[in-house]
């Protein structure tokens, strides 16, 4: 029962077991009809209709087709052009060694296998679901809800565009061989002649990391005075959707031991496919501390000589323990050695392990996320895994020596006109590893002996130990750490906004703002703000002061899981809300006002985490198009209720009616104004 103050009578009935798909139906009204039609360039000002979304996915995240004739032998399926690669379940169990030779790639030179290649699929349907089926499709669906509700919401075909790529190829090789960010420029520039207004670019996962080598390659493509123009003019705001900024530890993990993501395949069968993508390393754990050299600086002063950029590390990387993060990345024992220029940090070693290592002993070794991304773990190991020579060449080649952009440096705000971060927090995620030899061959030839979690402000080992670090003030989202997630904070200003409130319906009692919080840059920020047992949150750092015409946002939600989050109807408020604001003539604040009220005749509706007021003299000024507007809809755990508040207005009689329509219930209130 929901207690209100309003003079209708309302009862709320939970609703449990209700399928997305269920919630979809009662999710958004599309609001074209509220809005009004003026845009002048790339500024919007009141015309959904003229927006465009991009969608960048992010690692195996978009369809691999076959692009060869490959036989396989012993087996009654073949690869034929065109035929599905990634992710054919079928072919992957009746063929795993036919469906290898079409997944690796060279691991030097990031070339197709003689016998077979592939490449990425087009269009949204390369992104909806990747093993398309009765039952592998909803085990396979990534962006499918996201496209449904669009298109339910009444969005036209051509403001969507997914902007596929081929995941396994490093950034320099996305270009080489596919002109993919000459593809991408074209995609913006073409949504802004199309639908005449700018575009709203939205990147999960790896996609982010995409989208940073887009900008940094496309400062190289434009004049100079001409790019921050580019952007105003193609991009309106920038949603930043569980972004590994930082790196990951389990891209550690996925190169040493492999990691099957929940297919049929071995662990080692896993490891080696990974290994040969170039993409493998992109997502390696690196510290905030240390810096590249402006690659843009040099190629307009004439210096285009090719070589390492300079990469140095400020004084807090060496004086910190971890390079900043929770813990060391990686702990290996290493059996023997052949000498100690193996090591590059052997004046950290101890006697004690110096001694054990001329004795021939097993010894553990530790790498920070500093040594990991520098390569410094890899050169220590390279006498053990045959593989770590041809990973010590590729983070050389194409990363550290990348003609464009270091992507192992940390990740400035890009001059965007808005910025929205969005990632999930409080979910056991892995920030670090154990190894040990298994005497096994390659590609089994390493074993994990244990698994350092993050869990909600705390360290555990996988026996359940609390293990002394770093911990941040929350854990990351089952996938990527706090630690990289949230590095997007630092481009919030000195002064943040903060608002926390339920994903769930409430009366606005739980709802906690604190305004003017001092922000130090590189730091965290940790609010003031009480949690109530079993709920769950969204936090808002906003800010839109510090950079004149610019907004920077971060949410955080409470449990969303990397994968499913953009599959989240709490996200898809939250976005489409944001958007209804950004194209209200009138509004007033430069993000959602959360928890506002709608009130007529003293009626007083519940609060919600972000609602917009709608009067009724702004529904009087459409009479023919009647408004509607979603005010809520939430759900959680225990229960599934679900809002839709119809706001009907007549211009004559001045007749107000509010329809209340629940999932299990209807209930009609008719008051005259």
């Amino acid at each position: 029962m929901v207690r209100t103050n309003s003079a209708f009578p309302m009862r709320v009935l939970p609703l449990r077991f209700v399928s997305v798909s269920i919630s979809v139906v009662v999710f958004f009204v599309f609001l074209l009809s509220l809005c009004k039609t003026s845009a002048d360039g790339g500024k919007l000002s009141g015309n959904y209709s003229k927006l465009s979304g991009i969608i960048i996915p992010g690692f195996a995240s978009t369809q691999l087709r076959a692009w060869s004739i490959l036989d396989c032998p012993y087996s009654p399926l073949d690869f034929n052009p065109l035929d599905l690669v990634w992710l054919d379940t079928t072919k992957l169990l009746s063929a795993v060694n036919c469906w290898l030779k079409c997944m690796i790639l060279d691991p030097y030179n990031q070339t197709d296998h003689p016998e077979c290649k592939s490449r990425p699929d087009s269009g949204l349907s390369a992104i909806t679901e990747l093993d398309p089926g009765y039952i592998t499709g909803p085990l396979s669906s990534v962006w499918k809800e996201w496209i449904k509700w669009c298109i339910e919401f009444g969005i036209e075909a051509n403001a969507i565009v997914a902007v596929p790529y081929d995941w396994r190829l490093t950034p320099s090789k996305l270009e080489e061989r596919d002109l993919y960010f000459h593809k991408l420029k074209l995609t913006l520039e073409t949504a802004l002649k199309l639908r005449g207004g700018p575009s709203l670019v939205f990147a999960h996962s790896l996609g982010n990391n995409v989208f940073r080598y887009f900008l940094e390659w496309l400062k190289l493509e434009i004049a100079p005075k001409q790019y921050v123009q580019w952007l105003d003019e193609h991009i309106h705001a920038y949603f930043a959707v569980g972004a590994p900024f930082l790196g990951a530890a389990e891209a550690i993990k996925a190169t040493l031991s492999g990691v099957t993501f929940g297919l049929p395949v071995s662990e080692g069968t896993a490891r080696l496919m990974f290994s040969s993508f170039g993409s493998s390393l992109w997502m390696l754990p690196f510290s905030k501390h240390c810096r590249g050299d402006s690659t843009y600086w040099k190629h307009f002063s004439g210096n285009t000589g090719k070589g390492h950029h300079t990469y140095q590390c400020d004084l807090q990387e060496f004086q910190l323990n971890y390079s900043g993060w929770p813990t060391n990345i990686v702990n290996v024992e290493i059996p023997t050695v052949r000498g100690f220029d193996a090591y590059p940090s052997i004046s950290e070693i101890s006697e004690t392990n110096l001694s054990s290592m001329e004795c021939g002993l097993p010894t553990q070794l530790s790498f920070s996320a500093r040594e990991v991304s520098d390569g410094a773990f890899f050169k220590s190991i390279e006498d053990y895994d045959p593989e770590s020579k041809r990973l010590l060449y590729l983070l050389d080649k194409s990363y550290h020596g990348d003609p464009v952009l270091n992507p192992l440096t940390p990740w400035e705000r890009p001059p965007i006109k808005n910025i929205f971060c969005i990632y999930g927090i409080d979910l056991k995620t892995e920030v670090g590893y154990y190894f040990a030899p298994s005497g096994k061959p390659y590609p089994d030839n390493w074993i994990i002996t244990d698994v350092i979690y993050e869990i909600e402000g705390s360290l555990f080992s996988r026996s359940g130990n609390q293990v002394e670090g770093n911990p941040g003030r929350a854990s990351g989202d089952d996938t990527v750490p706090y630690h990289s997630l949230s590095w997007c904070k630092s481009w919030l200003g000195s002064k943040v906004n903060i608002t926390r409130a339920p994903q769930s319906e409430h009366d606005g009692s739980d709802l906690q703002v604190e305004l003017n919080v001092e922000h130090h840059h590189d730091a965290d920020i940790v609010p003031n703000m009480t949690r109530s047992p079993r709920v769950k949150y969204i936090t808002y750092y906003e800010d839109s002061e510090s950079i004149p015409g610019r907004r920077t946002a971060v949410w955080e939600l409470d449990k969303a899981n990397h994968r499913n989050i953009v599959r989240s109807p709490v996200l898809m408020r939250e976005l489409w809300l944001q958007m209804w604001h950004d194209i209200h003539p009138d509004a007033t604040s430069k993000f959602v006002t959360k928890g506002a009220c709608f009130s007529q005749h003293k009626a007083h509706l519940p609060y919600t985490s972000s609602s917009i007021v709608i009067l009724k003299d702004e529904a009087d000024k459409n009479p023919i198009s009647v408004s509607l507007f979603l005010v809520m809809l939430r759900g959680d755990t225990d229960k599934e209720l679900y809002w839709v508040f119809f706001i009907f207005s007549s211009f004559y009689t001045g007749t107000l009616l509010i329809l209340f329509l629940y999932i299990e219930q209807l209930s009609v209130v008719i008051q005259l104004a």
